[in-house]
């Protein structure tokens, strides 16, 4: 029989358009005689939805996303399956509208890679693909996860952050920081948004301004790095759980000055990738070194661990003109799922979502030895009982 993969994709983010792309190909690749996809749509505003329509790109184009049902995830499950149900019904409804075995969370960004579904999944106590709920969180908070690399020593350029409040109360002492911390030109981001949304490159005093308040109409948290020159932008995928993690080739972007905007990213990009530059190429394998590759192979693993992170994850590097390696950032839910950083060294996009199912089902497997309960009756020791009258 198969196993039935709910699909969650779009949600309340700016890089909701990215998700719909991404989980598209993910169910016109996914192993059709293993699997049936489910897709499970979140609109905009929030909404829960399912239906076939949902898996034809063309209807999103069109705006023809007909016979949708509008559903609930229910806190619970059993026979190992999680039920959906129409939203009207609620969690005690009589109908039920279909059974997850497995989920593929697809969520790009805000409210969906950032732990908050994974929590939701981790509470209905079933199978998911990818990151968890810290991995997933700190992964995100590129202050909190550089601050995470920094204890391991991994490589970085500078950086400071400040809080959106603190601009608006304290701007020309932030500035000032910025100018004795770093040098121009710098980098000016929100901390929990990808797809190169609200990040701008500043030259000077008056491009950090403007800068920073294009940032914080995204974000109340504010990261800015030092900017590297000429830099080359080095790619890589690690695959895996625990300490059994694997890396993908490595592949540079050509053709790109300072970054990749989100127009660059996607609405240039080709139909396949969702994220190549039709002005450009990726170059896989990068043109490296085998010291080079070894060096961002390692350090890529070890951001992974680092963060407890499972599934697949795309970690990205910045290289200045003399060969000195800098980790930017992890992305627990690349864009296409990075199957094109696996193909080449042989890995299908039919096969990586094969593997990454089998994680999310052994680490799931691995979750359920923990005890969640321990056998202490405190309801009949009397102290306690006392003390609970008198609150």
């Amino acid at each position: 029989m198969k196993k039935r993969v709910g699909v969650i994709f779009g949600g309340r983010s700016v890089e909701h358009e990215v998700s719909v792309i991404t989980a598209l190909q993910a169910m016109e690749n996914i192993d059709k005689s293993k699997f049936e996809a489910v897709p499970i749509f979140i609109n905009k505003e929030g909404k829960w939805f399912t239906g076939e329509s949902l898996k034809d790109i063309k209807n999103f184009k069109n705006n023809n996303l007909n016979n949708l049902k509008e559903i609930v995830l229910t806190p619970y499950y059993r026979d190992s399956k999680l039920y959906i149900h129409p939203e009207k019904k609620g969690l005690f409804g009589k109908k039920e509208i279909d059974n997850i075995d497995v989920f593929l969370p697809l969520v790009h960004g805000t409210n969906g890679e950032d732990g908050t579904l994974q929590g939701l999944l981790e509470l209905a106590n079933i199978p998911f693909v990818g990151a968890g709920v810290l991995a997933s969180s700190v992964g995100m908070d590129k202050v909190l996860m550089k601050d995470v690399f920094k204890s391991y020593n991994l490589p970085m350029v500078e950086y400071m952050w400040f809080f959106r409040r603190r601009w608006l109360e304290e701007r020309d002492s932030i500035i000032k920081e910025v100018e004795e911390k770093l040098s121009y030109p710098v980098f000016v981001k929100p901390a929990n948004l990808g797809s190169s949304v609200g990040i701008t490159k500043a030259k000077d005093t008056n491009e950090l301004i403007a800068a920073i308040e294009i940032a914080i109409r995204y974000d109340r948290k504010i990261i800015i790095e030092q900017g590297i020159d000429k830099p080359r932008e080095i790619n890589i995928a690690v695959m895996g759980y625990d300490d059994k993690v694997k890396t993908s080739l490595c592949e540079e972007p050509l053709g790109w000055q300072d970054f990749l905007s989100y127009e660059d990213k996607y609405i240039k990009g080709d139909s396949k990738s969702g994220e190549k530059n039709s002005n450009s190429k990726r170059q896989i394998p990068a043109n490296i070194d085998e010291d080079q590759t070894k060096s961002i192979g390692n350090i890529a693993k070890e951001a992974f661990m680092s963060i407890d992170c499972k599934g697949n994850a795309r970690i990205d590097f910045l290289m200045d003109n003399e060969g000195n390696i800098y980790i930017n950032e992890i992305n627990t839910i690349p864009g296409s799922m990075a199957f094109y950083l696996w193909e080449p060294a042989g890995t299908t996009f039919t096969e990586l979502i094969t593997e990454l199912i089998n994680i999310a089902e052994k680490t799931h497997s691995d979750k359920s030895e923990n005890m969640y309960s321990y056998d202490v009756d405190l309801f009949k020791r009397k102290d306690l009982a006392n003390q609970a009258t008198k609150l």
